[in-house]
This record gives structure tokens, sequence and C-alpha cells, in this order.
């Protein structure tokens, strides 16, 4: 039995090269809705002696994920699992947005916290979106409807963002929906450390993947005004992420790493200047 490592969103971008890494002490599985993308990814593992395979799924829908969570269960050990499927606010619409984001991520973690042994490590992935959103904005109370009554919390979110205006809502959801994450994130860790399995998130800023080309000039501009003044390789997360994800960080859960460049380090910075 092989030690598994699945990594949803995994067939291009960060999720990929942290393939290439976890790959060398995992078999690796990769998730994602796209089949084509999968496959390429897995023919680029395999040319360098990574064992992976493409199992096509949608983290949004708590069927097809428990299917994926019993199929990797069947074939090792599942020890790693890197959640880095979502969308950004120029994908789709903001209830999709929120759907993949947030119920995505409760979906894989529910459903993979059954089958992972002690010693595994679940890397929810969010981004430094979820700073922007003010502490004394977050609503809690409704992030709380998640651990007892899925669908309360989505009717709760959905009703809260038909109050935003049309042209905000999206970017309104995405916000929301990455700061839901590193909230969840705490409350599953918390929840299942006695179980010895880790949750931890990571947040990332500005890279060179094919979400950040989506992201445009808007994106990048603002990586270059962070504190290391350029965007990130998708190489230098994937290191982090791997090592968060290892034995070496066995003390590390329900916490988020901002892995932005300083990005929203010099934002605050600004801010905090021009309020003097």
């Amino acid at each position: 039995m092989k030690s598994i490592c699945v990594i949803s969103g995994g067939g291009s971008g960060m999720g990929l090269e942290a393939a290439k890494i976890l790959g060398r002490k995992h078999k690796i599985i990769l998730m994602g809705r796209t089949v084509a993308k999968l496959e390429n990814a897995v023919k680029q593992l395999s040319d360098v002696g990574i064992e992976a395979e493409a199992y096509p799924a949608d983290a949004s829908h708590r069927e097809s994920v428990r299917k994926l969570a019993a199929y990797a269960a069947q074939l090792g050990e599942v020890k790693v699992l890197i959640h880095a499927a979502g969308v950004s606010p120029h994908m789709t619409d903001a209830q999709k947005i929120f759907e993949i984001n947030a119920i995505g991520t409760m979906n894989m973690d529910e459903e993979f916290v059954k089958i992972m042994p002690e010693g595994s490590c679940i890397l929810n992935v969010s981004s430094m979106s979820a700073y922007m959103l003010p502490a004394d904005k977050v609503p809690k109370q409704i992030y709380k409807l998640s651990l007892s009554d899925a669908e309360a919390f989505r009717l709760a979110v959905n009703q809260m963002l038909s109050q935003v205006p049309l042209e905000q809502q999206t970017g309104t959801a995405y916000t929301l929906s990455k700061n839901f994450v590193l909230w969840y994130t705490a409350r599953m860790a918390v929840k299942f450390g006695k179980q010895g399995i880790r949750i931890v998130s990571i947040s990332p800023g500005t890279f060179k993947t094919p979400m950040g080309e989506i992201e445009g000039k808007e994106a990048a501009s603002f990586a270059e005004r962070g504190a290391l003044g350029r965007m990130g390789e998708p190489e230098e997360i994937a290191k982090m992420m791997a090592f968060m994800v290892s034995d070496e960080c066995s003390y590390l859960t329900g916490v988020d790493i901002l892995y932005d460049g300083g990005s929203v380090a010099a934002l605050q910075a600004m801010k905090e200047d021009r309020a003097q």
C-alpha cells in the first residue's frame, strides 16, 4: 500500500508544481474538472518518473468528492490532501464562486478526514484577498452555519451577496469565500487535531500561473507594489506547500501562511502612512 497525495486543481500552476515535489514520496492523484488538462499534467509527471493518475471530479459536488476519497483510500494511505481548486472573480458569477471556493473546501475536508490516518495533513489554498476583509466585517455567525447546516449556510451567504451592488458581487464573493477558508481551516484543525490530522491553509499572492494570467495587469501591478516588487514563481509556493504538509511541520496546524511577497504588508503600510 502506497502513501497517497491527492491534489485538487492539480492540472496546472502551483498544484502541478507541488505534485512534482510531493511525487518523490507519494503516489499522486490529480483531481480537476478538465480531463485534457489533467491528462497533460499526468504525462508531465510521468516523464520525470512520478507515479500519478487523473481523477475528473468537481469539488463543489459532495457525492463526486465522496467517491474520490473512497477511491484514493483503496489505493493506499491518503497522507496528504492539497485543495488548490478554485475560481477567481473573472471566471464565473458570484454564487458559483462561493459554491466552488467555500462549499468545495467543506466537501473536500469533510470527506477526506473520514479516510485519512493519524499523521496526515490537509492544506487548503486561500488567497491574499482573504486579508482584504476588515476584521469587523467578517460574518462569523454566518460562517458558523457551515458546521451544522450547509444549506442554511449557502442560503445566508446568497442573501448577503444579493444585497451587494451587482458590479461588486463577484469580487465580494471571492473575498468572502477565501476569508471563509481561513476561518474554516482553523475550526477543522481544532475538531480533528486529536485524531492526529493537521489542517492548515496558505494564502498566495500573485503568481505566474494560468490563474495569475486571468487576473491580468491589475494583479500584476499589485504584486509589483509589494515588498519584493515582483510576481511569484509557481515553484516558490510549491516548495512552501510541500514543506507545510511534511512531517517537518508536525506541530503546525490551524493557521494560515500568507505567501504573497509582502503585497498585503505593503498595502497596510501605505494605508497607515496615509492616515497620519
